[in-house]
Protein backbone atom coordinates (compact mmCIF):
# COMPACT_ATOMS: atom_id res chain seq x y z
CA UNK A 1 0.00 0.00 0.00
CA UNK A 2 1.57 3.27 -1.09
CA UNK A 3 1.77 6.16 1.33
CA UNK A 4 -0.91 8.82 1.18
CA UNK A 5 1.09 11.63 2.75
CA UNK A 6 -0.61 15.00 3.21
CA UNK A 7 1.24 18.06 4.50
CA UNK A 8 -1.03 20.15 6.71
CA UNK A 9 -0.32 23.78 7.56
CA UNK A 10 -2.23 25.10 10.58
CA UNK A 11 -2.06 28.90 10.71
CA UNK A 12 -2.36 30.09 14.32
CA UNK A 13 -3.49 33.53 13.21
CA UNK A 14 -3.96 36.92 14.82
CA UNK A 15 -6.59 38.87 12.88
CA UNK A 16 -6.68 42.62 12.51
CA UNK A 17 -9.89 43.17 14.43
CA UNK A 18 -12.62 44.71 12.32
CA UNK A 19 -10.40 45.19 9.25
CA UNK A 20 -11.06 42.53 6.64
CA UNK A 21 -8.71 44.00 4.03
CA UNK A 22 -5.76 44.04 6.43
CA UNK A 23 -6.54 40.57 7.77
CA UNK A 24 -6.83 39.07 4.29
CA UNK A 25 -3.63 40.75 3.10
CA UNK A 26 -1.82 39.27 6.10
CA UNK A 27 -3.42 35.86 5.54
CA UNK A 28 -2.33 35.81 1.89
CA UNK A 29 1.27 36.39 2.92
CA UNK A 30 1.05 33.41 5.28
CA UNK A 31 -0.48 31.31 2.50
CA UNK A 32 2.52 32.25 0.36
CA UNK A 33 4.80 31.07 3.17
CA UNK A 34 2.93 27.77 3.54
CA UNK A 35 3.02 27.27 -0.21
CA UNK A 36 6.80 27.56 -0.20
CA UNK A 37 6.90 24.79 2.41
CA UNK A 38 4.92 22.47 0.14
CA UNK A 39 1.66 22.46 2.10
CA UNK A 40 -1.25 20.50 0.65
CA UNK A 41 -3.91 21.98 2.93
CA UNK A 42 -3.68 25.34 4.73
CA UNK A 43 -6.20 25.96 7.51
CA UNK A 44 -6.99 29.27 9.21
CA UNK A 45 -9.04 29.81 12.39
CA UNK A 46 -12.63 30.87 12.92
CA UNK A 47 -13.57 34.35 11.65
CA UNK A 48 -9.99 34.96 10.57
CA UNK A 49 -10.96 37.75 8.18
CA UNK A 50 -12.82 39.87 10.74
CA UNK A 51 -11.57 38.95 14.19
CA UNK A 52 -13.91 37.38 16.71
CA UNK A 53 -14.68 39.88 19.51
CA UNK A 54 -18.44 40.15 19.06
CA UNK A 55 -18.87 43.35 21.03
CA UNK A 56 -16.58 44.97 18.47
CA UNK A 57 -17.50 43.31 15.18
CA UNK A 58 -21.16 42.54 15.90
CA UNK A 59 -22.51 46.05 15.27
CA UNK A 60 -20.45 46.25 12.06
CA UNK A 61 -21.34 42.84 10.60
CA UNK A 62 -23.47 44.47 7.93
CA UNK A 63 -20.30 45.87 6.36
CA UNK A 64 -17.85 43.14 7.43
CA UNK A 65 -19.91 40.24 6.09
CA UNK A 66 -19.28 39.33 2.45
CA UNK A 67 -20.62 37.02 -0.22
CA UNK A 68 -18.56 34.31 -1.83
CA UNK A 69 -17.83 36.59 -4.80
CA UNK A 70 -16.61 39.39 -2.52
CA UNK A 71 -13.08 40.78 -2.26
CA UNK A 72 -11.90 38.59 0.61
CA UNK A 73 -12.84 35.27 -0.99
CA UNK A 74 -11.52 36.47 -4.34
CA UNK A 75 -8.12 37.30 -2.82
CA UNK A 76 -8.02 33.97 -0.97
CA UNK A 77 -8.86 32.06 -4.15
CA UNK A 78 -6.03 33.82 -5.97
CA UNK A 79 -3.61 32.98 -3.15
CA UNK A 80 -4.64 29.31 -3.22
CA UNK A 81 -4.12 29.08 -6.99
CA UNK A 82 -0.84 30.99 -6.87
CA UNK A 83 0.57 28.60 -4.29
CA UNK A 84 -1.16 25.41 -5.45
CA UNK A 85 -2.64 24.74 -2.00
CA UNK A 86 -6.06 23.72 -0.75
CA UNK A 87 -7.42 26.25 1.70
CA UNK A 88 -9.92 26.54 4.57
CA UNK A 89 -10.51 30.02 6.03
CA UNK A 90 -12.98 31.28 8.64
CA UNK A 91 -15.12 34.21 7.44
CA UNK A 92 -18.47 35.91 8.01
CA UNK A 93 -20.64 35.11 4.97
CA UNK A 94 -24.05 35.94 3.63
CA UNK A 95 -25.79 34.20 0.75
CA UNK A 96 -27.76 35.41 -2.25
CA UNK A 97 -30.87 33.59 -1.09
CA UNK A 98 -30.73 35.30 2.32
CA UNK A 99 -29.18 38.78 1.96
CA UNK A 100 -28.30 40.55 5.17
CA UNK A 101 -28.16 37.35 7.25
CA UNK A 102 -24.58 36.59 8.42
CA UNK A 103 -23.24 33.11 9.02
CA UNK A 104 -20.11 32.17 10.95
CA UNK A 105 -18.57 30.21 8.09
CA UNK A 106 -15.51 28.74 6.47
CA UNK A 107 -14.74 28.81 2.76
CA UNK A 108 -13.16 25.73 1.21
CA UNK A 109 -10.96 26.38 -1.84
CA UNK A 110 -9.00 23.94 -4.02
CA UNK A 111 -5.50 24.20 -5.51
CA UNK A 112 -6.83 25.79 -8.69
CA UNK A 113 -8.53 28.55 -6.75
CA UNK A 114 -12.00 27.10 -7.23
CA UNK A 115 -14.50 27.55 -4.43
CA UNK A 116 -15.42 23.99 -3.45
CA UNK A 117 -18.08 25.16 -1.03
CA UNK A 118 -18.72 26.59 2.40
CA UNK A 119 -19.50 25.35 5.89
CA UNK A 120 -21.68 27.31 8.31
CA UNK A 121 -21.14 26.79 12.03
CA UNK A 122 -24.03 24.71 13.35
CA UNK A 123 -23.71 25.09 17.13
CA UNK A 124 -23.55 28.78 17.98
CA UNK A 125 -21.72 29.68 21.18
CA UNK A 126 -23.29 32.07 23.71
CA UNK A 127 -23.72 35.55 22.16
CA UNK A 128 -23.04 34.32 18.63
CA UNK A 129 -26.73 33.50 18.26
CA UNK A 130 -27.55 37.21 18.51
CA UNK A 131 -25.39 37.98 15.46
CA UNK A 132 -25.30 34.85 13.28
CA UNK A 133 -27.69 32.33 11.83
CA UNK A 134 -26.71 28.72 12.54
CA UNK A 135 -25.91 26.23 9.79
CA UNK A 136 -27.88 23.04 9.26
CA UNK A 137 -25.56 20.43 7.75
CA UNK A 138 -22.06 18.95 7.78
CA UNK A 139 -20.77 18.66 4.20
CA UNK A 140 -17.62 16.74 3.27
CA UNK A 141 -15.30 17.91 0.50
CA UNK A 142 -13.38 15.74 -1.95
CA UNK A 143 -9.90 17.23 -2.20
CA UNK A 144 -7.20 15.88 -4.49
CA UNK A 145 -5.65 13.84 -1.65
CA UNK A 146 -8.75 12.67 0.24
CA UNK A 147 -11.99 13.65 1.96
CA UNK A 148 -12.08 16.60 4.37
CA UNK A 149 -14.83 17.72 6.73
CA UNK A 150 -15.12 20.96 8.66
CA UNK A 151 -16.60 21.85 12.02
CA UNK A 152 -16.10 25.20 13.74
CA UNK A 153 -15.02 25.67 17.37
CA UNK A 154 -18.04 24.90 19.61
CA UNK A 155 -19.18 22.25 17.10
CA UNK A 156 -16.32 20.13 18.46
CA UNK A 157 -18.12 19.83 21.79
CA UNK A 158 -20.86 17.77 20.16
CA UNK A 159 -19.75 14.24 19.23
CA UNK A 160 -22.53 14.06 16.65
CA UNK A 161 -20.81 16.75 14.55
CA UNK A 162 -17.54 14.89 14.04
CA UNK A 163 -19.40 11.57 13.74
CA UNK A 164 -21.57 13.00 10.96
CA UNK A 165 -18.43 13.92 9.03
CA UNK A 166 -16.75 10.56 9.66
CA UNK A 167 -19.82 8.64 8.50
CA UNK A 168 -19.65 10.56 5.22
CA UNK A 169 -16.08 9.41 4.73
CA UNK A 170 -14.09 12.33 6.10
CA UNK A 171 -10.47 11.33 6.65
CA UNK A 172 -9.35 14.71 7.99
CA UNK A 173 -11.59 16.92 10.10
CA UNK A 174 -10.54 20.57 10.24
CA UNK A 175 -11.72 22.56 13.24
CA UNK A 176 -11.14 26.33 12.79
CA UNK A 177 -11.63 27.93 16.21
CA UNK A 178 -11.55 31.07 18.32
CA UNK A 179 -11.19 29.25 21.65
CA UNK A 180 -10.73 31.35 24.78
CA UNK A 181 -8.02 30.59 27.32
CA UNK A 182 -10.57 30.03 30.12
CA UNK A 183 -11.62 26.84 28.34
CA UNK A 184 -8.15 25.62 27.47
CA UNK A 185 -8.73 22.41 29.43
CA UNK A 186 -11.78 21.59 27.29
CA UNK A 187 -9.80 22.31 24.12
CA UNK A 188 -7.19 19.82 25.23
CA UNK A 189 -9.86 17.17 25.87
CA UNK A 190 -12.30 17.61 22.99
CA UNK A 191 -9.92 17.47 20.07
CA UNK A 192 -8.13 14.17 20.83
CA UNK A 193 -11.49 12.58 21.73
CA UNK A 194 -13.12 13.54 18.43
CA UNK A 195 -10.15 12.08 16.55
CA UNK A 196 -10.11 8.81 18.50
CA UNK A 197 -13.81 8.01 18.53
CA UNK A 198 -14.00 8.55 14.76
CA UNK A 199 -10.52 7.19 13.88
CA UNK A 200 -9.69 10.25 11.78
CA UNK A 201 -7.00 12.89 11.69
CA UNK A 202 -8.17 16.09 13.34
CA UNK A 203 -6.56 19.47 12.65
CA UNK A 204 -7.66 21.95 15.32
CA UNK A 205 -6.58 25.49 14.45
CA UNK A 206 -7.06 28.10 17.14
CA UNK A 207 -6.73 31.85 17.10
CA UNK A 208 -4.09 33.64 19.09
CA UNK A 209 -4.12 37.05 20.75
CA UNK A 210 -6.21 39.47 22.77
CA UNK A 211 -9.29 41.22 21.43
CA UNK A 212 -10.95 43.89 23.56
CA UNK A 213 -10.38 43.83 27.30
CA UNK A 214 -12.12 40.53 27.95
CA UNK A 215 -11.03 38.03 25.31
CA UNK A 216 -7.73 36.19 25.04
CA UNK A 217 -7.29 33.22 22.74
CA UNK A 218 -4.33 31.07 23.67
CA UNK A 219 -3.61 29.18 20.43
CA UNK A 220 -2.62 25.60 21.16
CA UNK A 221 -3.28 24.49 17.59
CA UNK A 222 -2.77 20.75 17.21
CA UNK A 223 -3.03 17.74 14.93
CA UNK A 224 -4.33 14.49 16.43
CA UNK A 225 -4.03 11.07 14.83
CA UNK A 226 -6.72 8.35 14.61
CA UNK A 227 -5.74 7.03 18.05
CA UNK A 228 -6.31 10.43 19.60
CA UNK A 229 -2.61 11.10 20.10
CA UNK A 230 -1.22 14.55 19.44
CA UNK A 231 1.22 14.40 16.56
CA UNK A 232 2.24 18.02 17.07
CA UNK A 233 1.09 21.19 18.81
CA UNK A 234 2.12 24.83 18.98
CA UNK A 235 3.16 25.10 22.62
CA UNK A 236 4.08 28.79 22.67
CA UNK A 237 1.34 31.39 22.79
CA UNK A 238 2.17 33.24 19.59
CA UNK A 239 1.26 33.57 15.94
CA UNK A 240 2.81 30.68 14.06
CA UNK A 241 2.32 28.00 11.40
CA UNK A 242 2.35 24.33 12.38
CA UNK A 243 3.39 21.91 9.63
CA UNK A 244 2.48 18.25 10.05
CA UNK A 245 2.74 15.35 7.59
CA UNK A 246 0.00 12.75 7.98
CA UNK A 247 -0.40 9.41 6.19
CA UNK A 248 -4.07 8.77 5.48
CA UNK A 249 -3.37 5.02 5.30
CA UNK A 250 -3.08 5.12 9.09
CA UNK A 251 -6.85 5.53 9.24
CA UNK A 252 -7.47 2.09 7.76
CA UNK A 253 -4.92 0.49 10.07
CA UNK A 254 -6.50 2.03 13.16
CA UNK A 255 -10.02 1.14 12.12
CA UNK A 256 -8.94 -2.50 12.38
CA UNK A 257 -7.56 -2.14 15.90
CA UNK A 258 -10.16 0.43 17.10
CA UNK A 259 -13.31 -0.43 15.14
CA UNK A 260 -15.64 2.14 16.72
CA UNK A 261 -17.43 2.93 13.47
CA UNK A 262 -17.93 -0.73 12.59
CA UNK A 263 -19.23 -1.70 16.02
CA UNK A 264 -21.80 1.06 16.47
CA UNK A 265 -25.21 -0.14 17.67
CA UNK A 266 -27.46 2.38 15.97
CA UNK A 267 -30.52 0.33 16.86
CA UNK A 268 -29.97 1.19 20.54
CA UNK A 269 -29.50 4.93 20.08
CA UNK A 270 -33.02 5.97 19.04
CA UNK A 271 -34.03 7.33 22.43
CA UNK A 272 -30.76 9.22 22.84
CA UNK A 273 -31.04 10.80 19.39
CA UNK A 274 -34.65 11.84 19.99
CA UNK A 275 -33.97 14.04 23.02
Amino acid sequence: MSDRIVKLALVQFQSVLGDTAASVEKACKMIDEAGKQGADLVIFPELATTGYHLATIGPDLATLTERVDGPSVTALREAAARNRVNLIVGISLEYDYQPGVPYNSSVIIDRDGNLMGTFDKVHLWAGERFWFRGGCDFPVFDMDFGRVGVMICYDAGFPEAARSLAMQGAEIIACPSAWCVQDKDIWETNMPCRALENTVFLAAVNRWGAEGDDLYMHGGSMVCNPRGHKLAQIEEEKEDILYVDVDLNDILKNRVTSPYLRDRRVDTYDMVMAY
